[in-house]
């Protein structure tokens, strides 16, 4: 038998060398998260020269939110559970925003004992950019959507807008209706003019009328000088009438006559005005029923549908729940000089099996209120209204003793569920391509359910 060569320790330098090639940053710190070591990438990512990094809290050199709370080293010396890719916002030392993924372990001596922890980190300011430009070509005039319904009206939008015939935008309540009128406006050769929005159903029956058209002074009691009307306001612009299905037969008419003849007679006036507008008005009530039961009028109906379109719930496009999510986290990030990263695995999970009767008002609602609760790091379920907290607390846990098989068709088959048994949009939602979502559906005997 040959002696086998002792094993060979490496030393401080070669250790510092191979830290240094590494294009994550990686440092260390002490059980009270004082910086013991800090390799050449954390220095190029944070903009901080080692020698005044070492020494120093490690939240002074990051100065993310979950320094403060939710810290995933802090966490992981406590809990001695390591942190894997959380996905936070740092500030470099220029006090540019960056976006990383951390990991985290304990550190400990030759005996097994504690001494502190160690961090890595990946700048993914590259990953980030490249998530931009994707979800900018999904945008459209503010409006965010892969949906291939939305895709469509995204796609004529330009035409209806150039057009100067009404629209009739229907869709249930947060569907954005307000944001189609915009974009039809400001696409449109009357951009340069006012978008007046009237919101019809918000306006009690005995006001709305003098509010759409005007009065003159003397029509009423309290009328004591001429007030111009929205249509007034709207001239040579866009009117945007939202609720139009909860307008009275005697408005409704009045309503007729101006998309007839252009012109009306303010309250109290006996001159008619001529006004050059262009309207469009929104539902979310079926237009079609209401002239059936005869309390909408069928030329009205007609003179307003000329042209239509039809907003598809969130229901119906949960593929844009992600982006329209980052969206508003986005958004608000700005707007209250926050660094949430983003939405845990969970609480994606249950927005995507959510029924949003509220639609994409309801998701924003929701992202807000998780502002409310979450200081950093993550949106996780908890910070989520009750809603959203029960559907994350009843799902039901992978059983023990599972294999990969019943795994892989428990989420196939909740992703179907979610996407209303649509395969191309499933498949999107896995990150898979559709025929190989399709090879694993009959592999794994879901095509028979």
């Amino acid at each position: 038998m040959t002696d086998r060569a002792p094993e060979r320790t490496l030393g401080p330098d070669e250790i510092r060398m191979i830290l240094d090639s590494i294009a994550d940053g990686v440092f260390t710190v002490d059980e009270n998260l004082i910086i013991t070591s800090f390799n050449r990438a954390a220095s190029e990512i944070t903009g901080v020269p080692e020698k005044e990094a070492l020494g120093r809290p490690c939240c002074e050199v990051f100065r993310a939110e979950i320094c403060e709370g939710e810290c995933s080293l802090k966490q992981t010396i406590r809990t001695k559970k390591p942190a894997v890719n959380r996905p936070i916002y740092i500030l470099r030392a220029d006090g540019t925003r960056v976006p990383i993924s951390v990991s985290t372990a304990m550190l400990k001596d030759s005996e097994g004992n504690p001494i502190g922890g160690v961090e890595t980190f990946r700048d993914l300011t590259l990953v980030e950019d490249l998530r931009k430009q994707v979800e900018k070509s999904f945008t459209f005039e503010d409006m965010i959507s892969r949906n291939p319904g939305m895709q469509e009206i995204f796609n004529i939008l330009p035409d209806v807008a150039a057009s100067d015939t009404t629209i009739l935008v229907e869709g249930e309540s947060g569907t954005g209706k307000e944001l189609m009128a915009k974009a039809i406006h400001n696409l449109s050769p009357r951009s340069k003019r006012p978008l007046v929005t009237v919101n019809c159903g918000a306006i009690p029956d005995a006001l709305l009328e003098s509010e759409l058209f005007g009065y003159k002074a003397g029509a009423f009691t309290d009328a004591k000088r001429d007030k111009p009307g929205r249509f007034a306001q709207a001239d040579r612009g866009t009117i945007f009438l939202d609720e139009i299905g909860d307008i009275t037969p005697a408005l409704q008419v009045r309503l007729l006559r101006i998309l007839q003849h252009k012109t009306f007679e303010p309250l109290g006036g006996t001159e008619s005005v001529k006004v050059d507008v262009r309207v469009v008005a929104a539902t979310n009530r079926d237009l079609k029923e209401l002239v059936e039961k005869g309390s909408f009028r069928e030329d009205l109906y007609y003179r307003i549908q000329v042209f239509r379109l039809k907003l598809p719930s969130l229901r119906e496009r949960r593929e844009d729940i992600p982006a329209l999510s980052r969206h508003f986290i986005d958004r608000l990030n700005s707007l209250k000089g926050r660094d949430i990263a983003g939405l845990s695995r969970e609480a994606l999970t249950a927005f995507m099996e959510y029924d949003w009767p509220g639609n994409i008002r309801e998701l924003e609602n929701a992202i807000e209120h998780a502002f409310i609760l979450c200081h950093g790091g993550l949106i996780e379920p908890r910070h989520l209204p009750a809603p959203f907290r029960r559907a994350a607390d009843s799902r039901e846990p992978f059983p023990a003793g599972g294999t990969l098989a019943d795994i892989e068709a428990r989420v196939i088959r909740e992703a179907l569920a979610r996407n209303g048994g649509k395969k191309l949009a499933t498949a999107r939602e896995l990150g898979i391509d559709k025929t190989t979502l399709w090879r694993k559906i009959k592999r794994l005997g879901l095509d028979k359910e």
